[in-house]
């Protein structure tokens, strides 16, 4: 089968997957100016442009590696990329937040495609430590996306408004599909084809909620994406309404994320010495520790660096705590499901992706000009994660 140069095919893989961070992170700049156009009443709606988007990308996910298996890697991730530019334009478009909110989940459903069919396209040309690497390198250009998005966001929103932003997307998109249309050939031959079926999906499904550790780790792994979006959806208005740094927001946002992406490189470390339970379970306790301590610092009202420097030491730990967790409870949810791998994987992201919207949003509508909502949230989020957590079992414990 014809490849591309190692390099190239690095790059474009790591572009089709930075697709879904820059569509969450460069928005978030963007929020304040959109609710005082579309929602000056209610500022808090406007976190509800991230949390659809995210929740259209939780549905997608769900079908676009079925799909990519029935039909062909590419025409599933090009028709997911023209979906999403067709969703940028309405967004760019739109005159009411209700628009905006339903351009938005379209948008979600057709990143789906890059998101999920990148890594099938990746496993079709390279396996065992081959893989590994090519996705380490996949990993690493795509963890610089976050920490680059919000300034990027910052600077096109200087210079064209809210409206630049899906500008933005839309030639990301077009440039970045329109080199997988040239340069990459389609890597699963008619004979490995799978025809589409809603019944193996259901059974996946079932298989899955059925086995304990694969049920326990999508529900943990469900609770600490909601901590993760209710942070994702509010940050920005307390950067901006509770600590007076909304001109900041893009640089703070940026360095606390280049300091998140060495969790998996401290991860790969640790997790053969120690093993992933104990990993998620240290992590959850010092979420909860972090957690306590913000409360505490918020309700004493001390000095402005106090609260500030607690709030940026509480972002930067839920960051860190969910790169260390997540994958590892990918990984044992996925353990003793290798005979049906593909269907399994799009399960646990689309299960977990939507649970955690429905959890997120509610928490983040309560922002009231303090950090306090998204703490208590947290906190009992990362409570349950913890005794959670303790009941997974690995093959052949009691």
């Amino acid at each position: 089968m014809k490849r591309l140069p190692q390099t190239e095919f690095i790059a474009l893989m790591a572009m089709l997957a930075a697709t879904v961070a820059f569509s969450i992170d460069a928005m978030l700049p963007a929020l304040p100016q959109i609710g005082m156009d579309l929602t000056p009443l209610n500022m808090n709606r406007a976190q509800l442009i991230v949390t659809s988007f995210v929740l259209g990308m939780g549905v997608g996910t769900m079908f676009t590696g079925p799909l990519s298996d029935a039909f062909g890697r590419k025409p599933v991730m090009v028709g997911g990329a023209l979906i999403y530019i067709l969703a940028c334009v309405a967004a760019w478009a739109a005159q009411t937040l209700e628009v905006m909110l339903v351009a938005r989940v379209v948008q979600g459903l057709g990143a789906a495609g890059p998101r999920v069919v990148a890594m099938a396209l990746v496993r079709d040309l390279y396996s065992g430590r081959e893989m590994a690497r090519i996705m380490s390198f996949v990993m690493i250009v795509f963890s610089i996306v976050p920490a680059l998005a919000p300034t990027i966001g910052h600077y096109i929103i200087l210079g064209f408004g809210w409206h630049g932003i899906f500008a933005a997307f839309v030639i990301f998109a077009s440039i970045v599909t329109l080199w997988l249309f040239m340069r990459q050939p389609e890597t699963l031959t008619q004979e490995n084809r799978r025809p589409l079926s809603i019944r193996a999906l259901l059974s996946a499904i079932k298989e899955m909620f059925v086995h304990r550790t694969a049920r326990l780790s999508i529900m943990v792994q469900t609770l600490t994406f909601g901590m993760l979006f209710t942070l994702i959806s509010s940050t920005q208005q307390v950067f901006d309404q509770t600590f007076d740094q909304g001109e900041n927001f893009h640089l703070w946002f940026g360095a606390i994320a280049i300091f998140a992406s060495s969790a998996s490189v401290l991860n790969a470390k640790l997790v053969v010495r120690l093993g992933m339970r104990a990993i998620i379970k240290a992590m959850y306790t010092a979420q909860i520790s972090l957690t306590l301590m913000l409360i505490v610092v918020t309700f004493i009202d001390g000095p402005y660096w106090l609260s500030f420097g607690a709030y940026l030491i509480w972002v930067a730990g839920n960051f860190f705590q969910a790169g260390l967790t997540i994958g590892n409870l990918n990984a044992l949810a996925m353990e003793e499901m290798g005979h049906i791998a593909g269907l399994a994987a799009s399960v646990i992201a689309a299960v977990a992706t939507v649970g955690a919207v429905i959890i997120a949003a509610p928490i983040a509508m309560m922002f009231d000009g303090t950090p306090l909502p998204m703490a208590y949230g947290a906190l009992v989020l990362s409570s349950l994660a913890l005794a959670l957590t303790t009941l997974i079992k690995r093959p052949g414990e009691e």
